[in-house]
């Protein structure tokens, strides 16, 4: 439960992430438009990260680093897709 229900919440900005990157790369932006969503979400990873270790800390601080691991997988991911690299 820790770990599914971070996961889960993760999911849907990921899908939004990774649907804008992929549908500015194929509009055919520029590459500083089209990292812009992982960048955003990288960002919001890490303040999600800060505020769960330093603010909230114990069980419920431990989902929110979960949450910030997700999100930075799916950042990830959207760079890649905005390099055009195959997943």
């Amino acid at each position: 439960m820790l770990i599914l229900v971070p996961l889960l919440i993760a999911f849907i900005p990921g899908m939004v992430v990774l649907t804008l990157t992929w549908w500015l790369r194929k509009r055919g932006f520029s590459p500083i438009i089209i990292k812009l969503p992982g960048t955003v979400s990288m960002m919001a990873a890490f303040i999600l990260f800060y505020i769960g270790y330093v603010h909230i800390r114990g069980f419920e601080g431990a989902a929110y680093g979960f949450l910030s691991v997700f999100l930075i997988f799916f950042a990830f991911l959207s760079f890649l897709i905005g390099k055009k690299v195959r997943v």
